[in-house]
């Protein structure tokens, strides 16, 4: 059976620092107080004049290269983004006429937002085991910085841009690769973790750009609450469905939203930080990005070796949350 083997990966994050104490200068809030509530020291934020698919295009040829597989051999491009460039086309579609696809390689987009990337995995997963396509690029990207309410502390001090690549091939021996993936969502959870304007239920008016509803709001208590708990229960189902215990688990790659949840997950599920990748210190939350961006630092770091067991879990607005089981 064919399962998508993620064979190159890469990222790309812009110039740009803004540190705990760039932003005691714009909000009432302090180092200590983001740091102890977060675990985050720094974002980085995207200069003026690019767009989600720049960052996303740059992660795409990283990506590339370290598969040594040009963008031309590449069969489909799916990008997981809740900031695209604009609502229509789609980011993919951009994104593979920069990095030089084939004219006509289908490419579109998920909308799952934190989850962004796992979704698309689990899509691209779809299509190999099918045999519809071979080479496929996963990408998530944000440029939150874009969204955010600036004002706003209980949001501003979260969230970062970025972007992460994996380019996915098929891969027949059925002992390495994607071995499962487990989606789920609940828009009765909406509220919590949403936009409200600028969609058809609320189109954009003067009124709502005054009242900054076209920003990030979040319901951070309730947030924690459900990230917490329904990330433990994905990652147990993933370890459950593979017949694996928290013991055979050599790397967890999470979604890097905040620490305390970070290490709540770990606690339930019995796996120690220590086998947790995290990057969340320097880049901040950086939604559907945040999972791409740690799987190719822990390769690059060399912390992925073959026949490891890599799981994956991403939680975000929607709500939407999921998990997955790799064999790297």
């Amino acid at each position: 059976m064919n399962r998508a083997r993620v064979v190159g990966t890469g990222s790309a994050l812009p110039e740009r620092r803004l540190t705990n104490a760039d932003l005691e200068k714009m909000v009432q809030t302090s180092d200590e107080w983001i740091v102890e509530r977060t675990g985050i020291h720094e974002r980085r934020i995207l200069e003026e004049g690019q767009a989600a698919s720049d960052l996303a295009a740059t992660a795409c040829r990283r990506a590339c290269e370290a598969a040594n597989v040009p963008p031309t051999d590449v069969d489909c491009v799916i990008v997981g983004t809740v900031t695209a460039d604009m609502p229509m086309p789609s980011c993919a579609a951009l994104v593979a006429h920069k990095i030089g696809c084939r004219p006509g390689t289908p490419a579109f987009d998920v909308a799952a937002a934190c989850a962004g990337f796992l979704y698309g995995l689990s899509v691209a997963d779809a299509f190999v085991a099918r045999g519809s396509y071979r080479h496929i690029l996963v990408v998530g990207v944000e440029v939150l910085s874009r969204i955010i309410d600036w004002s706003d502390r209980s949001t501003c001090v979260l969230f970062g841009d970025g972007a992460g690549a994996a380019l996915v091939t098929a891969e027949s021996d059925g002992k390495r690769g994607l071995l499962s993936s487990h989606l789920h969502a609940d828009g009765s959870l909406a509220k919590d973790l949403c936009i409200p304007a600028g969609g058809s239920a609320e189109p954009l008016t003067a009124q709502a750009l005054a009242e900054k509803r076209n920003k990030v709001t979040m319901n951070g208590r309730e947030v924690f609450r459900y990230a917490v708990k329904n990330l433990s229960a994905a990652c147990e189902q993933a370890l459950a469905h593979n017949h694996l215990t928290a013991d055979d688990v050599n790397l967890v790659v999470a979604h890097q939203a905040n620490l305390r949840i970070v290490e709540g997950v770990a606690a339930r599920v019995g796996v120690p930080l220590e086998r947790f990748f995290l990057n969340l210190s320097r880049y901040g939350n950086t939604s559907s990005a945040s999972v791409p961006i740690a799987l190719d630092e822990a390769v690059r770091q060399g912390k992925c070796k073959i026949n490891d067991n890599v799981l994956m879990c991403a939680f975000g607005g929607g709500f939407a949350w999921g998990s997955a089981v790799m064999r790297w």
